[in-house]
């Protein structure tokens, strides 16, 4: 990020610090490429938010389907889009889809791995039947690139640098090819409006870079493996335990007892970051529109967190954060 600070010049100006700083950008745009196994073409964006807004305002298509449990930013750019319905088990009920997907060209945008619970999506089978009703398919892969393979049969992919550890404010829409979108004029080959944002995009090229070889080290989660089963004899639920295919780096839990907000403040007291549903929507106190769309007790999802690890997280802060949750739970338990 230093060093593209220090190429202080748009890099649509055809100047010759312009063209540096083009350069610049168009070598962070082939590393992130290459990070990422990825053929098609790189739009910068400044996040998820702004990519998301872009591919489902302008991908070619006719009707827009997106799943019930999407991150908000996804629900909120497509309000009248068809909402597709998930399993209690946070998988897309693939029978419904079957029948909901059968349109002229549709758009569908599901996230690879769920934002809340850490539940992935079989990719692969949704987007063979977009396929084959000739209709695009977008995966939102904010959660699981620089963690994970990008799925292959996504045509579209919306991905965010400070998931995988680097700057907040940039991010990328992933697409097979131009001809996918509508173009609206602007910077990146006419798909985007706004100078780039040359420093974030290197740091985001650096940092995917970095993730792709651990995004964290083998021995730090192992401590949950004791702690879910702690949790359900406390009377507690492990989310993980009801999920189709859930994934390490993200979990819910719920608290008999308390709810989500008491937690939010108590694990906040002792120095320990969590949320209550999406970080992003987490300070509305509006209840997880997510496990509602799983059919989650809501007796369970009001007393549901939620809590990721990331590139910095260390053994040493899961243990603590289990370690506290119990403490929690016994103590509450005791007044009861």
């Amino acid at each position: 990020m230093e060093e593209g600070f220090a190429l202080w010049a748009n890099p649509s100006s055809p100047h010759a610090e312009g063209r540096r700083a083009r350069n610049a950008l168009e070598d962070a745009r082939a590393r992130v490429k290459a990070a990422l196994g990825w053929t098609g073409e790189v739009i910068f964006t400044s996040g998820a938010s702004e990519a998301a807004a872009l591919a489902l305002a302008r991908a070619k298509g006719s009707a827009r389907l997106v799943g019930a449990a999407e991150h908000d930013a996804v629900l909120k750019v497509a309000p009248d889009a068809e909402r597709l319905t998930v399993r209690p088990d946070g998988a897309l009920d693939m029978d419904i889809f079957a029948e909901a997907v059968v349109r002229e060209k549709p758009v569908v945008a599901v996230q690879h791995i769920n934002s809340e619970t850490g539940n992935r999506m079989d990719i692969t089978a949704i987007a063979a039947l977009v396929h084959a009703n000739d209709g695009l398919m977008i995966v939102d892969c904010a959660q699981s690139a620089g963690k994970f393979d990008l799925p292959p049969d996504a045509d579209i992919a919306i991905i965010s640098a400070h998931k995988f550890g680097g700057p907040i404010g940039v991010g990328a829409l992933l697409v097979r090819d131009f001809a996918m979108l509508e173009p609206d004029g602007g910077q990146e080959r006419g798909y985007r409006r706004g100078t780039e944002n040359l420093p974030g995009v290197m740091g985001m090229a650096a940092a995917l870079e970095t993730s792709s070889d651990a995004f964290v080290a083998a021995d730090v989660l192992v401590p949950l493996e004791v702690f879910s089963a702690k949790v359900c004899a406390a009377g507690g639920v492990w989310l993980d335990d009801r999920l189709a295919n859930p994934t390490p780096y993200i979990a819910t839990v719920a608290m008999p007892e308390m709810s989500g907000s008491a937690q939010l403040m108590r694990f906040d007291m002792a120095g320990i970051a969590v949320s209550q549903g999406s970080a992003c929507s987490s300070g509305t106190m509006k209840g997880s529109h997510v496990l509602e769309a799983m059919a989650l007790d809501p007796d369970i999802a009001d007393k549901a967190i939620r809590v990721s690890f990331g590139w910095n997280t260390t053994r040493e802060d899961v243990e603590r954060f289990c370690e506290v949750w119990l403490e929690l739970a016994k103590g509450k338990r005791a007044q009861s």
